[in-house]
């Protein structure tokens, strides 16, 4: 007896649905507090010393204190007797030679009779009379340097995970299934 039997095979089919994981991350801005302080200068400066001498000056007009005006006079003094002195030879050497002419007594001694003044007391008027002096003081100068002040506060990140996930399911069931041909049943 022969059995002929047939028979058909479904294979097995998996599923696999993947739902990819996701990471998300997120930082608030940091917040920063900036403060100056600014720089200073403290400059202090006495006033100048001022000296006017002006002791010349008075010695244009008024002749001065009286020792200085009694120097000058004397001084002066001295210069006019050595002069007067110097004509006094020169009018005798021309009378010596009175046989010359042009040193006749009229001549030497006619234009003589002038009268010699007392030398000036005052001093010489000049712009320079007065001096002035100026003292400068000194600066003084202080510096407070300016400062910056950072302060910053941070924020810690923020994280949010959602996992992968994965589901395998059975999309068609294996199955084996026999067929007989034909069934000789007359034996």
């Amino acid at each position: 007896m022969k059995v002929e039997v047939q028979y058909s095979q479904t294979r097995a089919l998996i599923g696999i649905d993947t739902t990819p994981g996701k990471l998300e991350m997120s930082q608030p801005k940091a917040d920063l507090q900036i403060t100056t302080t600014p720089g200073k200068w403290n400059i202090h400066q006495a006033p100048a010393e001022v000296i006017i001498d002006q002791s010349k000056a008075r010695a244009v007009y008024t002749g001065g204190t009286y020792p200085e005006m009694s120097q000058r006079i004397y001084s002066g003094v001295e210069q006019m007797w050595l002069q007067a002195i110097a004509k006094r030879m020169e009018q005798g050497e021309r009378m010596a030679n009175f046989h010359k002419p042009g040193n006749t007594i009229a001549e030497v001694y006619g234009t003589d009779w002038q009268p010699v003044s007392y030398p000036e007391i005052r001093e010489t008027p000049s712009y320079d009379n007065v001096d002035i002096h100026v003292t400068p003081s000194p600066v003084q100068m202080e510096y407070t340097k300016g400062e910056v002040h950072f302060q910053a506060e941070s924020h810690l990140p923020e994280y949010r995970y959602s996992p992968a996930s994965v589901e395998i399911y059975m999309r068609q069931k294996p199955s084996l299934s026999f067929t007989p041909q034909v069934i000789d049943t007359q034996v």
